[in-house]
C-alpha cells in the first residue's frame, strides 16, 4: 500500500490560519504555531466578550434610567416597582432610549410609576 503524503493539506490549513492573522504583531502573523494559538485565544475572547457586551449594556441602560428617574424625583428602584405595579411593560432598553431621545414622554411614564 503507498503511503499517504500529507503536505499539501497540512500547507494549506497552515495559510489558511496564517491568511486569518492578517495583521496580528510579531510572529502571531508569520509563524503557523504561534498564530494558531493568538487565533484560538482570539475566538475565545469574542466569545466571552458577545456574553459581557449585554451584561455592560444592561448596566448601561440602567444608570441611564436612574439618572432621569432622579431628575424626575423619583429613585431607580421605585421606578421599576411603580411599573411593574401600574402594569407598564417597558424593558429597560427602551427605557433608557426614552430616558435619552424623549425626555417628556419619560416624564410621563415616571408620573404613571408615581401613581402606584
Amino acid at each position: 500500500m503507498a503511503r499517504v503524503k500529507r503536505g499539501v493539506s497540512t500547507h494549506q490549513r497552515h495559510r489558511k490560519i496564517l491568511k486569518l492573522n492578517k495583521g496580528y504583531y510579531g510572529s502571531r502573523h508569520l509563524l503557523f504555531r504561534r498564530a494558531n494559538e493568538a487565533r484560538l485565544k482570539s475566538m475565545w475572547y469574542a466569545t466571552r466578550d458577545r456574553r459581557n457586551r449585554k451584561r455592560d449594556l444592561r448596566k448601561l441602560w440602567i444608570v441611564r434610567i436612574n439618572a432621569a428617574a432622579r431628575q424626575n424625583g423619583i429613585s431607580y428602584s421605585r421606578l421599576m416597582y411603580g411599573m411593574r405595579s401600574m402594569g407598564i411593560a417597558l424593558n429597560r432598553k427602551i427605557l433608557a432610549d426614552l430616558a435619552v431621545r424623549e425626555p417628556r414622554a419619560f416624564s410621563e411614564v415616571v408620573e404613571k410609576a408615581k401613581g402606584a
